[in-house]
């Protein structure tokens, strides 16, 4: 791809990074078809290729974007299918997020749209918040409908019941079963932890009986990636090295083998610290060791073996691959097999994968393209539980889970659940 930054921006390492980047894209469109939105729209603005060519532009001429470029950046996924797809190797990841920071930094957003993306960094990232702002909303649902769209969306997702959580993200260690094989510290995350606990309760469960060390290190908090995927970089980058150096002073106090992630979209992010700090000369070395120690949950099992598995007759399940693990981690195939090994069958969903639409905060702020990905997805995975009998669906990622579970009435997992299920943990909640 053809551009015309000027000496000036080329300067900027930052600048002429985001131009190398740019100028594998050779218009081939091979990402196109995988994109959801443009499978949607069938608008080539809201396509990988042409938001590429939108925010080109945006940066060689500086200032304030329009408004249609803001609508077509704010409506992109961040998904990544276009990255799997993408034979030329183009960094849609990184030109994708610096760009929402550009537009964070140049654009003046309605009072509504400013007052909603701050309500979400600092509700959704604070535990003791964000149970208060669920309960809020529990109350608020049967008047969601006097809301605007926004407002009522996101009432009529909070949960109806929220489960305590046994295990508090407080510092504290697990001790592994038998002989100790690794050390490892376990990422409780923000909202996981408030909607889901028994998720990070499972894999506890699992890896100490694998005979793992469990570790949550006091300090570690959100991973940063709402902020980050909203263009508030310097909110993102404060949690970030919040947990780097929380994992850090562990990792030389008493020994860390692995940080440990069951949220894919808390995986990628903090797998992708280094990059976030290459140029930072204080955080660098130390964001790469983070990036390096960070497994998610599923290849952590890969190096390892699963316990012996003491379930029978496990029941046939629905893998949904969250994009986060699928395309930004490159997993695939890691929970598919250990499902396999544990006893149940998978059962897969036809057609090209394509993201169910929860993408972290995206439904909240994006809820008509959210909903209509979410009923398209649902639409092939109703037609295969009915045919097959299928009452579980699986997925590796807390947004998923959420995310399928306000449309359906399949039981909704996250895949640890299952494998500590069918190694002697408990069943997996309704």
């Amino acid at each position: 791809m053809k551009t015309n930054f000027t000496a000036d921006q080329r300067s900027n390492p930052l600048m002429a990074m985001m131009e190398e980047n740019l100028r594998k894209c050779v218009h081939c469109g091979f990402c196109l078809p995988s994109c959801p939105t443009y499978s949607v729209s069938g608008d080539e603005r809201e396509s990988p290729r042409g938001r590429i060519y939108l925010i080109k532009d945006m940066l060689e001429r500086e200032g304030a974007p329009n408004k249609e470029i803001v609508t077509h950046i704010d409506s992109c996924l961040s998904c990544l299918a276009c990255m799997s797809a993408c034979p030329s190797g183009v960094n849609y990841q990184h030109y994708i997020d610096y760009a929402r920071h550009y537009v964070e930094n140049h654009h003046q957003r309605r009072g509504f749209e400013r007052f909603m993306r701050m309500l979400l960094v600092y509700t959704i990232t604070h535990a003791k918040v964000f149970k208060i702002a669920l309960k809020v909303a529990k109350l608020a649902k049967p008047f969601s409908r006097f809301f605007g769209l926004k407002i009522s969306n996101m009432i009529s997702m909070a949960p109806t019941k929220l489960k305590t959580a046994e295990i508090t993200n407080e510092a504290r260690i697990y001790p592994a079963e038998g002989i100790r094989i690794k050390r490892v510290g376990l990422l409780m995350g923000c909202a996981q932890n408030v909607l889901r606990p028994s998720v990070n309760e499972a894999t506890i469960r699992l890896l100490t009986r694998m005979g793992m060390e469990v570790v949550v290190s006091d300090g570690v908090g959100c991973c940063g990636a709402l902020s980050h995927h909203i263009g508030k970089n310097d909110i993102a980058r404060d949690s970030a090295k919040t947990n780097i150096d929380a994992w850090l002073k562990e990792f030389d106090q008493r020994g860390l083998d692995n940080i440990i992630i069951n949220a894919a979209g808390c995986g990628t992010e903090v797998k992708d610290y280094a990059y976030m700090f290459k140029d930072d000369p204080a955080y660098k070395g130390k964001a790469q060791k983070i990036s390096d120690l960070t497994r998610d949950i599923s290849e952590l099992i890969s190096e390892h073996q699963l316990p012996t598995v003491k379930l029978s007759n496990q029941p046939n399940i629905i893998y949904h691959d969250a994009c986060s693990l699928i395309h930004g981690q490159g997993i695939r195939l890691e929970p598919r097999e250990h499902l396999k090994s544990a006893g149940f069958e998978v059962v897969e969903i036809p057609g090209r994968h394509f993201c169910c639409g929860s993408a972290g905060s995206y439904n909240l702020l994006q809820p008509t393209m959210a909903n209509e990905l979410k009923d398209r997805r649902l639409a092939l995975i109703g037609e295969v539980s009915d045919s097959n009998k299928v009452s579980i669906l699986a997925t590796g990622n807390i947004g998923c889970l959420m995310q399928f579970a306000s449309g359906t009435d399949l039981q909704v997992v996250h895949t640890v659940e299952l494998l500590d299920w069918a190694t002697g943990g408990l069943k997996p909640p309704y």
